[in-house]
């Protein structure tokens, strides 16, 4: 299937690594250019030359809880592209803890960032999009059901899903589409550390494993192809849903 990727720019966040990476990858493998992201200046140029250096990709060391980052990656996309058609926008994940152990300054740090930045960024990047525009803001299956010990992100990604819902009616009649992506367990950086952190990395894979009806644990490279598609033009009518990318491991509908 051909995509309609060819020649068309989008924006980044969190996208040095993980699942943000990995659409950036699929995106550039189906000819599209890329303005990536992320906090770490290093992280960032090692992903622009993973992705087959300027030619193909731009970065930018920035963070989303900055109110002026999302206009900085604007700008970039149009100066070093000439264009922005779309954006993926994706945060690092809050601290693994609970809704009554997490402290009132890690709620407000994570808001700032997982919520706030989203929005914003989702909010700048919009103005500057035309008909076909398209941006995926990348939430959790959290979104959905509560997962064991992220109350953080249990409590903030459902509202992010529902922003995008909103959006999408918003947008709409301009043409642009906006949606969430729901990823479950990918073996990622994040979960990796996640797992280290239970004090039995493979006990928690293998549970992982059994809550997945596919009894595997996603390759980011999965994630990637689902994003770049919900991206492109070939999803020219899918907009406004919550989509679950987790091999089964939803219970709802």
């Amino acid at each position: 299937m051909d995509l309609g990727l060819d020649g068309r720019v989008y924006v980044l966040t969190g996208a040095s690594r993980g699942l943000g990476f990995a659409t950036a990858a699929a995106l550039v493998a189906d000819g599209a250019r890329v303005v990536i992201s992320a906090r770490d200046a290093d992280a960032v140029a090692g992903a622009v030359a993973r992705l087959g250096g300027e030619a193909h990709a731009h970065g930018v060391a920035a963070d989303l809880g900055d109110p002026g980052a999302a206009r900085s990656l604007v700008d970039a996309a149009r100066s070093r592209f000439g264009r922005i058609d779309g954006a993926l926008i994706s945060v690092g994940g809050p601290p693994p803890v609970s809704s009554l152990e997490a402290t009132d300054e890690q709620w407000r740090s994570a808001f700032e960032t997982v919520f706030l930045g989203a929005v914003r960024a989702a909010r700048t990047i919009a103005a500057e999009l035309s008909d076909g525009g398209a941006i995926a803001l990348v939430a959790s299956n959290s979104s959905k059901s509560p997962l064991s010990g992220l109350g953080i992100s249990n409590g903030l990604r459902p509202g992010l899903s529902m922003v995008a819902k909103e959006l999408a009616d918003e947008l709409g009649p301009r043409g642009i589409r906006v949606l969430s992506l729901l990823p479950g367990r990918f073996l990622t950086d994040r979960l990796r550390e996640l797992m280290e952190e239970t004090g039995d990395a493979e006990a928690a894979a293998a549970g992982y494993r059994r809550a997945i009806p596919l009894r595997r644990i996603g390759d980011p490279a999965e994630f990637g192809r689902v994003a770049a598609f919900a991206l492109s033009p070939a999803a020219s009518f899918l907009n406004g849903v919550a989509l679950p990318v987790d091999g089964g491991a939803i219970r709802t509908l």
